[in-house]
């Protein structure tokens, strides 16, 4: 054929010359429809296009798969030994001092300071708290803060139990039984009793330095 082949007629062209064969016979004239410039339909096309891709991203396709410790809500449960669960909860700010961080809480000026708890032992109960922490987007001063924190509770004893209020485990829940939201092991197990106190302060305080704080000025968290 040489460099140039025959043209060969597509099939909707082949269509369109037997249609206006038959309107001919027919006597009629075939209607024209308007032609309508493509470029007229890339606006809404490109509407359509960016509409959904930030469906995309404002709906988040594995929601009903995974929950976040952040995203659990623990704002209606209380430590209170008390009973009571309305209390004032003053939120933290915290700046570096030498070898750990000062804690304010609201317009005080009188600064908590709590040491830098370093680096903890691989395997440890911190350990694992120290990653959950990172997880819920808390630094090195709110770890501190944890670790102070539980010290202060039960010294990190899975297994410590308030004789007089019934608080059980690492974070000294009251009652133990409500760690069994994270594991039926929530009696023996530090890591199910530590996942369920870091989303409890989470839900609840926010970060562990207003828990410590509150926990000053209370007697509990």
């Amino acid at each position: 054929m040489g460099r140039h082949e025959a043209y060969v007629p597509t099939v909707g062209e082949k269509a369109n010359v037997a249609v206006d064969r038959w309107f001919a016979t027919k006597n009629i004239q075939r209607p024209h429809l308007p032609v309508v410039p493509k470029r007229k339909f890339l606006p809404v096309s490109a509407f359509f296009w960016v509409l959904g891709m930030v469906i995309v991203c404002a709906v988040d396709p594995y929601a009903g798969n995974l929950a976040a410790a952040y995203a659990i809500d623990f704002s209606n449960q209380s430590n209170d030994p008390t009973g009571q669960s309305i209390d004032v909860i003053t939120p933290t700010t915290v700046s570096f001092a030498r070898g750990g961080f000062n804690i304010i809480a609201g317009s005080s000026l009188t600064g908590l300071y709590v040491a830098d708890a370093g680096k903890p032992d691989a395997g440890s109960a911190q350990a694992f708290a120290n990653t959950l922490a990172g997880q819920l987007g808390w630094g090195q001063d709110q770890y501190s803060c944890l670790v102070k924190l539980w010290d202060r509770e039960s010294h990190w004893n899975a297994l410590a139990s308030n004789g007089s209020s019934g608080a059980y485990g690492i974070p000294q829940a009251l009652p133990g039984s409500k760690m069994a939201s994270e594991g039926q092991d929530w009696a023996t197990n530090p890591q199910t009793q530590i996942r369920w106190g870091v989303k409890y302060i989470a839900g609840r305080y926010h970060t562990p330095c207003t828990a410590l704080v509150h926990s000053n000025n209370y007697g509990w968290y």
